[in-house]
C-alpha cells in the first residue's frame, strides 16, 4: 500500500518495482482505469498497479476489482489504499513516501516501510535504510 501525497513518486517507485520483477510493458498510472495488470516476462509474479483515489466507496468498491484473487500469486500495489485496502489481507507492506511539500527544488524522498501480519513479522526492513 503505497502513500503520499501528490508527486511524492508513488507510480515512479511502482516502475521500479515493475522493472525488478521484469514485468512486460511500461508501467503508468492507472487513475483513469483504476487498475492495470502486468504479467511477468519470465516466470516471475504479475504486478497489479492499483489507484486507489477516485475510490470513494472503500473496501466496497475495491471488492469490485477482485483484488482478494490475485492476491495469493501477484504482487498488487496500491497507491491511495490507505482507508480503503486494509481488510484485504493480514499481510500488507505500507510504504509512505515522504516530499515537502510546496518545494519543487527539493528531489529528496524519504520512506517508511511498515511490515503488518505474520508475513513481515521476522523481515528485517531496518537493513533497508542503511
Amino acid at each position: 500500500m503505497l502513500t503520499g501525497e501528490l508527486g511524492a513518486g508513488k507510480t515512479t517507485l511502482t516502475r521500479g518495482l515493475g522493472e525488478g520483477l521484469g514485468i512486460r510493458g511500461a508501467v503508468t498510472s492507472p487513475t483513469f482505469v483504476i487498475a492495470r495488470v502486468h504479467p511477468p516476462l519470465g516466470d516471475g509474479p504479475p504486478l497489479v498497479h492499483v489507484d486507489a483515489y477516485r475510490l470513494a466507496g472503500g473496501l466496497d468498491d475495491m471488492e469490485d476489482l477482485d483484488l482478494d484473487v490475485s492476491l495469493p500469486e501477484s504482487v498488487i500495489v496500491v497507491e491511495w489504499g490507505e482507508g480503503k485496502v486494509e481488510e484485504l489481507t493480514d499481510d500488507r507492506l505500507q510504504v509512505v513516501v515522504h516530499r515537502a511539500v510546496g518545494d519543487t527544488t527539493d528531489e529528496v524522498r524519504h520512506v517508511t516501510l511498515t511490515g503488518l501480519g505474520e508475513r513481515w513479522a521476522t523481515v528485517d526492513l531496518g537493513a533497508l535504510s542503511a
